[in-house]
C-alpha cells in the first residue's frame, strides 16, 4: 500500500466491460509530508468517490483488488481503498 495524491480523472471512450460504471483516477505516490515521490503515476480504480486533490491510500496488489471487486475478471492492479483526512506519526527511535 502507499499514500497518493489524486491528480486527475481518466476518461476512456472504450473500457473493459468489467470496468464500466467504475471511475478511474490518476494518482501519484507521496511521502508522509505530502511531497511527490518519483515520476510514476498510476491509474487506480476508485470505488469510494475520491476527487482531484484528495490524499488517498492505494493498494497495488492484484489479489486485494480481486477480493474487493469479488471477481478476477477486471484488469486492475491498483485500487483506492481509503480517503486520508490527516496523517499523524511519531518517529521510531
Amino acid at each position: 500500500m502507499f499514500l497518493a495524491k489524486v491528480k486527475g480523472n481518466v476518461v476512456s471512450t472504450v473500457k473493459n466491460k468489467h470496468l464500466k460504471g467504475h471511475k478511474l483516477l490518476l494518482v501519484s505516490e507521496i511521502d508522509l509530508e505530502g511531497n511527490l515521490l518519483g515520476k510514476t503515476d498510476y491509474i487506480s480504480l476508485d470505488l469510494i468517490d475520491s476527487g482531484i486533490g484528495d490524499t488517498v491510500l492505494v493498494t497495488r496488489e492484484g489479489d486485494a483488488v480481486q477480493q474487493i471487486l469479488g471477481h478476477k475478471k477486471a484488469p486492475v492492479n491498483t485500487i483506492i481503498i481509503a480517503n486520508v483526512d490527516n496523517i499523524e506519526f511519531e518517529p521510531i527511535e
